[in-house]
């Protein structure tokens, strides 16, 4: 029920003392640019949708740099403080009207033909970082659909209709305090993405030490001897085995899939698709019943998991369940006495890009069970295998915890950027404070 310090509007209830207006009495607009037909010519960066991030920012990692007209530049040189408005693509899961925010002091930036620049005009009533997040706040919540059509596969944006939606604001210092509370979870966000990017740089740094010299301090490294093997060069000590030698191996089977008695019950099946970056597999999209498990290859937990079939071929992880099955694309290894499974997973995980010249040139390449059997693969005493196990273990758990921040840290954006905009959270305090 709305309570008296609430008013109705298009897009829901908002606190009565808000103002609310059409975005196009916000802003002015101007469509982007592509490359030049008529000179003069000058170079710019051009933001396309693939710059767009889903939370108003800016991937700057493949940014076109193209000549275009001067004439055509001169109206569309982006300012910091623009927004930029995705009115032409999207897809079945994505709908069109991403926002991105501009916030870049450089002189050279425009934008493309498939977005449109949205630049404040009322700066006495809607800062622009405000606006975006508005915006932002409307496209999550799946406003935008009613507003696409689609020509050719290419969903568009009703523009006419977009700059109709009602805007309702607060006053500046509110908007401020609002923009600075989601900017500081936003922080937080990127400054987890970068420990969890330099978490990764320090594993692979560290796999690349430890199966060229062992675990042995870096700076003792050039005192470790080395033996030339068939795949480089080893610490002394080591074996190089193939890994019929350290295990079991079991290629998964598919249970007949018209059979729905097999499936839809409490086991693990696990394809390709179930293996990411995580060291063990802990959910699947599928999941077979105990008659399932009774005409599939059951393996135990830990057992070492290897793509050997399509695109993904190398990818490696764990079982996790005491009890799981695979289906045909994939081979499992059941680790023999002496060969510890997490060092196998490491070990196989670091030569796995050499795994694909064993599957020939068929349109679907195939590492067949018997060439599989003969990779070959480092093998160090047991007690190395266990220290490099975990030293390698220590930093995929720092990698997870930092991810399961990073989740957190989204949903709580999520929910403080429905609540903020929708006024059921306030900041009035904070208003204050951050307009001092």
């Amino acid at each position: 029920m709305l309570t008296d310090d609430y008013r109705y509007t298009l897009q829901g209830p908002v606190p009565k003392e808000w103002n609310t207006t059409p975005l196009e009495s916000l802003i002015e607009t101007r469509n982007g640019l592509w490359k030049g037909k008529k000179a003069p010519f000058r170079s710019a960066r051009v933001i396309r949708n693939t710059n767009f991030n889903n939370d108003g920012t800016l991937d700057l990692s493949n940014v076109a740099e193209l000549d275009v007209q001067i004439n055509q530049f001169e109206s569309r040189q982006l300012l910091k403080g623009d927004v930029i408005i995705e009115r032409s693509g999207g897809g079945p899961s994505q709908p069109v009207g991403r926002v991105v925010f501009f916030d870049l002091d450089e002189s050279d930036f425009s934008f493309s033909n498939f977005t449109t620049r949205l630049r404040v005009i009322r700066k006495s009533d809607v800062e622009s970082k405000y606006l975006l997040i508005y915006l932002l706040h409307f496209y999550r919540e799946g406003n935008t659909n009613a507003l696409q059509s689609r020509t050719t596969g290419i969903r568009n944006l009703n523009f006419t209709d977009y700059k109709q939606i009602q805007i309702p604001f607060p006053l500046l210092p509110e908007q401020r305090a609002i923009t600075h509370v989601l900017s500081t979870v936003r922080q937080s966000i990127e400054a987890t993405e970068q420990v969890i990017a330099v978490s990764r740089e320090l594993k692979r740094s560290m796999m690349k030490h430890l199966f060229a010299y062992g675990p042995v301090p870096i700076d003792q490294a050039d005192q470790v001897p080395l033996n030339e093997t068939e795949i480089g060069e080893v610490p002394e000590g080591w074996k190089v085995v193939e890994v019929g030698e350290l295990g079991e191996i079991v290629t998964g089977t598919t249970p007949r899939t018209s059979n729905r008695e097999y499936y839809d019950g409490q086991y693990m099946f696990i394809s390709p698709g179930d293996i990411s970056e995580e060291v063990y597999v802990t959910k699947t999209n599928k999941f077979l019943s105990g008659k399932g498990m009774e005409v599939s290859r059951v393996l135990p937990r830990e057992t070492v998991l290897v793509v050997c079939i399509g695109a993904t071929i190398g990818k490696t992880a764990l079982t996790s369940a005491d009890q799981s099955a695979t289906n045909q694309q994939i081979n499992a290894i059941i680790t023999h006495d002496g060969v510890l499974p997490h060092y196998l997973y490491y070990a196989l995980t670091y030569r796995a890009h050499y795994l694909p010249n064993l599957a020939g040139r068929a349109a679907i390449p195939i590492v067949n069970k018997s060439n599989f059997a003969k990779f070959p693969v480092y093998l160090p005493t047991h007690s190395e295998q266990e220290i490099i196990s975990n030293i390698l273990s220590s930093v995929d758990i720092k990698i997870v915890v930092e991810k399961q921040r990073k989740i957190a840290l989204e949903a709580l954006f999520c929910s403080l950027l429905h609540h903020l905009m929708t006024g059921k959270f306030r900041v009035g305090e904070l208003a204050d404070a951050v307009d001092n």
